[in-house]
């Protein structure tokens, strides 16, 4: 029996390489099954990939371009692993075709700005590695501090090694303490772009040490989720496409509700990280609980994740 074909909105492609990046971290290159050129890539995207595990999961990609025929993924080994990390481990191998869904950058990287602060923490180097190459492809005004617990969990340390814009905090070696965040930030110029990517008490640190300055200026990727989703419940959710009008209970999502209400609407990692799931709000006012939109933008109220993001009016109509 042929094999069903895939939503326009996914690609399939086939796992080409695994390669060390450092110590519990891997890099993943996928290609087409051809070998012919992938959709475009900036510096700071991601994609989804449906794993054969059945799971679903978004990695940041390392390298950018126009003409890539290789995607390039870093992936870290986490111990409290929910299938996604340790299935690409223990059980993804070189041969595998998988479907991905097309890049998305949610954490775009601002290129003619006068200088940017890049800090990364962990694995969360991978964006901040293809904004490290793209600023040193533009010849523009850089600096990067990136942090982990040993020299042995850095991943392309030989690589950024080569270049003075890049320090490095190696927590071992620092009497376990941890990267200054708040003081390299308040050393930084009001006009530099600043983004940061790491775990969350880095991002935390950041978030704090960088309140004040322009929201514009300040650009934060979440892996893991900044808030609990909204599932206290009791509003209306009215679909102005699909006129259908939907309660919404507790201990439900919008987009679970909707999902059996048997409409198709695009999600992936239902904790707003991804923003997959972004909807056009016509009327209402959302609880936002999504780590992607601005605080302009969640004032605006003019889109919400409806995988995480509740209701604070009693009924929401959105562009479904």
């Amino acid at each position: 029996m042929a094999e069903a074909p895939l939503p326009a909105d996914k690609l399939e492609v086939v796992l080409n390489t695994i390669r060390f990046a450092a110590r519990d971290t891997n890099l993943y290159g996928f290609q087409r099954p051809d070998g012919g050129v992938l959709p475009p890539v900036t510096p700071g995207a991601h994609i989804s990939l449906m794993l054969p595990s059945g799971v679903e999961r978004q990695y940041s990609l390392t390298n950018y371009g126009d003409d890539l025929t290789e995607y390039v993924v870093g992936v870290k080994l986490d111990p409290n692993s929910r299938g996604g990390s340790l299935f690409m481990h223990n059980q993804l191998r070189v041969g595998t075709k998988i479907a991905i869904e097309s890049p998305v950058n949610n954490f775009a990287l601002v290129e003619d700005d006068e200088h940017v602060v890049l800090f990364a923490g962990g694995i969360g180097i991978t964006p901040i590695y293809s904004m490290a190459k793209r600023l040193i492809e533009l010849g523009r005004s850089w600096e990067l501090h990136y942090s982990t617990r040993s020299r042995a969990d850095a991943a392309f340390l030989k690589e950024l090694e080569q270049h003075k814009q890049v320090n490095f905090h190696f927590d071992d070696e620092n009497e376990g303490k941890f990267l200054n965040v708040p003081g390299i930030v308040s050393k930084t110029p009001l006009n530099a772009h600043l983004y940061c990517c790491g775990p969350k008490p880095m991002l935390d640190a950041f978030e704090k040490a960088s309140e004040g300055r322009s929201p514009d200026h300040i650009h934060v990727e979440y892996f893991t989720p900044k808030y609990e989703a909204a599932d206290e419940g009791g509003f209306t959710v009215v679909l102005a496409h699909s006129e259908k009008e939907i309660n919404v209970p507790e201990g439900k999502t919008i987009l679970q509700v909707v999902r059996e209400a048997g409409l198709d609407v695009p999600f992936s990692c239902e904790e707003g990280i991804c923003g997959a799931c972004e909807t056009r709000v016509v009327e209402g006012i959302p609880d936002h609980r999504d780590s992607i939109l601005t605080e302009s933008e969640r004032e605006q109220n003019a889109t919400m994740m409806i995988c995480c993001s509740g209701s604070k009016s009693p009924k929401l109509v959105l562009d479904i």
